[in-house]
């Protein structure tokens, strides 16, 4: 699914050269050097965002948009201190899987810091919400993370526990059901682990860089309110392998994005999880992504 960031300044000021004068005797001599320009200083609050246009909005490898164009935005405030608030949004198939909204909000909040020079673990939460669809389809989820770097390459290892809620309970053994509108177990609460690890390596002289992905989903095993599904088969994985080219604030990405989600192990969730819920085609089935971000 999602990655939440903030952008720091920085502005180098120069110093002024020494320059030579007359003495009241007239002989040479250096003028004071001048007092030392104060050092840049980074604000106490930053903002930064980005919007992006992609070919499909896939979240833990699962489409969002009926595999169809997104359109989506974020937006981060961080303090110095290390906290930080941000929102982001991508619009939504409209139907079935996805609580029949036609889009995700996400509210985040959390705490960045510098575990050493090369090192930071990143806490929060995120709250999704789908204006528009079922309210019980609205969840938390706190998350960590810690990133390396060393040299060009950047790491990054995660968790996101989604502690026992409705919204990512099993109400619907099957797509049938769902589509039906027979609960099998309305009300049901459960809960949900995501784990993953992602690997970024600048590619030297080029504005290129090569980017890894694979995650593990377990939860629900089924459809919850309004046949929503975190983790639609209750464990898989997902993955992603792609390149970003960057110029100045526009960066394009071209990766391909799968899971180990079969026809035959998604059959039971059908019609709710195919496209177009009409029975058939894989939304979790392997594709190449296009995007365009621009960074403000």
């Amino acid at each position: 699914m999602r990655v939440y960031s903030a952008a720091a300044a920085m502005v180098a000021l120069a110093l002024p050269g020494v320059a030579k004068a007359q003495s009241a005797q007239g002989e040479a001599v250096a003028d004071p050097a001048p007092a030392p320009a104060p050092a840049s200083v980074a604000p106490a609050i930053t903002i930064s965002g980005a919007v992006t246009i992609a070919s499909d909005y896939r979240f833990r490898g699962v489409s969002q948009t009926d595999q169809r164009m997104a359109v989506q935005g974020g937006l981060t405030i961080a303090h110095e201190s290390g906290l930080y608030v941000g929102t982001w949004a991508s619009n939504l198939a409209g139907w079935g899987t996805f609580g029949g909204a036609n889009m995700e909000l996400d509210l985040i909040g959390g705490y960045k810091t510098k575990l050493a020079d090369n090192a930071t673990l990143d806490v929060g939460l995120t709250w999704y919400v789908y204006p528009g669809g079922a309210n019980k389809t609205d969840f938390a989820e706190p998350y960590a993370k810690l990133t390396g770097t060393a040299g060009p390459a950047t790491l990054t290892a995660g968790v996101a526990y989604a502690p026992r809620q409705q919204a990512i309970g099993k109400w619907y053994d099957t797509g049938a059901s769902a589509a039906a509108g027979t609960y099998d177990h309305p009300g049901a609460a459960a809960d949900n682990l995501y784990v993953w690890g992602d690997g970024a390596v600048a590619i030297s002289g080029t504005p290129l860089t090569g980017k890894a992905h694979i995650g593990h989903s377990r939860g629900q095993n089924g459809l919850g309110p309004n046949a929503t599904a975190v983790s639609p088969t209750g464990d898989y994985w997902d993955w992603s392998l792609g390149v970003d080219a960057t110029y100045r604030n526009l960066t394009v990405n071209l990766s391909y994005v799968g899971t180990d989600i079969s026809d035959r192990a998604a059959g039971y969730l059908r019609p709710s999880f195919s496209r177009g819920q009409d029975g058939t085609g894989n939304i979790a089935g392997g594709t190449l992504l296009a995007s365009l971000t621009a960074a403000f």
